[in-house]
């Protein structure tokens, strides 16, 4: 291995150069902080300014400023820098030489004290409306997160030495993976090529057994001799692939269903093109997710089905429950499981700042064929996690060239699907927006007023500890409108991992409580944890409710009852871009 140096631009010059760009970063967002309340016209919602705060921040900053520059030039003398727990945390300067070379030291620890100092310059900011101080605080940690020194050549001392190592040839295979990216207006974030969709993904036995413009219905194949009586349908986002919930056989939750002797059907929406620039949120509950209901219950000669919603489709769900129960046809879905869903968005976490007038304006000129680039959707999902999802891929694939490592999560993660412009638009607006769907009467169906109070299937409620799209204490307020029964589980880690969690595993956690609670954090604060995976609690829930099972042959079977197969899953629609 070739011997590594430090080369001499990061001299002391360059040093005083960084930490002034950042400092004076940090000094005009609040000298605009003071500037736009000066210019502002007089407004109710805004009140009076008063700098004092913001001018105290500054102060801080430049105390910790001079605490800094003491420990870097004598630090024998100097207090020691104490990190915070997720500092100490942060994945980005693992690497040793970011502790024991004085120059890289002096580098995190000045990105730390000016990024802490950033964010108190943003709480700092009086009279202002509190949604605007939260996108101003989401802006600014991107900021934070785009100049981190480990975004740049000269300040990253992994980049330095595998610069050194290659002589060069990481910035230039890190260079044309920028440049392949650029092209095809997207970033990568798994090796190409490593996945398919039958080969490695999406391999549950299966039949397509009906396709509409709106959705294909895929039932897949028994594995066990006998099945539960009451069928399970799963509606998945139509904002992502379905088969998240059918990755690799080890991981995917709808082959462990089938195991556990569920006869299992799954929507596949079709990724919108300009057919479909009339389709609204109407038809994904009446020509989709009361359809495929009223299909399997047909199919099967059963009542009713146990139904999923996962994410969006669950907030569907929530509505079609509501359809159903004003219609007195409530008795179609024998239970309800929704995946990390919300129905009241007044805390629905960061999402809720990209919705705004000028947001709205810009997806509806997205918007202009009938359907929306999903490209965009991927964009702004990445963004809400841009530390792991953008700036991660910018220093490890950009800077030092590195492979791409096959990921199948980051594979589905990448296949994008496109959304019809006018039903995602009214979504972001009637619901992000406005919060109508907890009003009742305030949104129909077909001519049916949406009542979520008059919902009283028997329900499964699924949230992530650590949830950034739909944060758990969103997702709890589920229980404030059904009438129940109702149990709610909080699973630990996020949006997708939270959910895709196999027992076999042996990953993160659960928690139950029995009691009741009136808010997530009383739930929380009596709640028993669990280790590993929720699936089998779920199972048990389905099983406790209805225990009834028969023979897994004719209509069971995919292609032996009235509807005969159209293709082997994953069907057509899941491959169509």
């Amino acid at each position: 291995m070739a011997e590594t140096a430090t080369p001499p631009t990061t001299s002391l010059e360059d040093l005083q150069h960084w930490t002034w760009v950042l400092g004076r970063a940090q000094q005009m967002m609040l000298e605009n902080g003071l500037d736009m309340f000066e210019h502002a016209p007089a407004a109710p919602s805004f009140g009076a300014f008063d700098p004092t705060a913001a001018m105290r921040a500054s102060a801080g900053f430049w105390a910790d400023t001079m605490q800094l520059w003491q420990r870097f030039l004598d630090p024998a003398h100097a207090e020691p820098f104490e990190e915070t727990p997720e500092q100490a945390r942060d994945k980005r300067f693992k690497a040793p030489q970011w502790r024991e070379e004085p120059v890289f030291d002096f580098l995190r620890q000045s990105y730390f004290v000016i990024a802490d100092h950033l964010l108190k310059g943003v709480d700092s900011l009086e009279g202002i409306d509190p949604k605007q101080k939260d996108q101003i605080r989401f802006a600014t940690k991107g900021f934070i997160d785009a100049v981190s020194p480990t975004n740049f050549p000269a300040t990253n001392p992994q980049v330095i030495e595998k610069i050194v190592e290659t002589k060069g040839e990481s910035l230039l295979k890190g260079l044309q993976h920028m440049l392949s990216d650029l092209a095809k207006g997207q970033m990568t974030q798994t090796a190409e090529g490593a996945f398919e969709l039958g080969r490695n993904l999406a391999m549950t036995p299966g039949k397509v057994v009906k396709r509409t413009p709106l959705y294909e219905l895929i039932q897949y194949a028994p594995a066990t001799e006998q099945v539960y009586k009451t069928p399970l349908i799963i509606f998945p986002p139509w904002i992502n692939r379905f088969y998240i919930l059918d990755l690799t056989p080890e991981k995917s939750f709808i082959r462990w269903a089938v195991d556990q002797g569920l006869t299992v059907f799954v929507v596949s929406w079709k990724s919108a093109d300009a057919s479909m620039k009339d389709v609204v949120w109407d038809d994904y509950v009446e020509r989709g997710q009361i359809d495929a209901i009223d299909t399997v219950r047909d199919l099967l000669k059963v009542d009713g089905v146990h139904a999923i919603g996962y994410c969006v489709a669950g907030t569907t769900l929530a509505a079609t429950l509501a359809v159903l129960a004003a219609r007195e046809q409530a008795d179609k879905v024998k239970s309800a499981t929704f995946f990390t869903a919300q129905v009241d968005f007044s805390e629905a976490g960061d999402l809720n700042l990209f919705v705004d007038d000028d947001q709205l304006a810009l997806i509806k000129s997205l918007g202009a064929d009938g359907f929306l680039d999903g490209r965009y959707m991927a964009t702004t999902f990445n963004l809400l996690r841009g530390r792991d999802l953008i700036w991660n891929y910018v220093t490890n694939n950009y800077l030092m060239g590195q492979d791409y490592a096959p990921f199948d999560l980051l594979h589905w993660n990448s296949d994008v699907t496109n959304l019809p412009s006018a039903w995602h638009l009214s979504y972001l607006t009637d619901l992000y927006r406005d919060n109508k769907l907890v009003t009742p009467g305030s949104l129909s169906i077909a001519g049916t007023p949406i009542d979520l109070t008059k919902v009283s299937t028997p329900t499964y409620i699924q949230a992530g500890r650590e949830d950034h799209i739909a944060p758990a204490q969103s997702v709890w307020k589920i229980t404030h409108y059904f009438k129940g029964p109702l149990k709610f589980v909080l699973a630990g880690s996020g949006h997708i991992a939270g959910v895709v969690n196999p027992p076999a595993a042996g990953k993160y956690q659960y928690w139950t409580n029995e009691a009741p609670a009136s808010t997530l954090s009383e739930f929380f604060a009596g709640a028993k944890e669990t280790k590993g995976s929720w699936w089998p609690d779920w199972i048990g829930w389905i099983d406790a409710l209805d225990s009834a099972k028969l023979a897994a042959k004719a209509a069971r079977v995919p292609g032996k009852g009235k509807l005969k197969p159209i293709e082997d899953a994953p069907g057509s629609y899941v491959r169509t871009r």
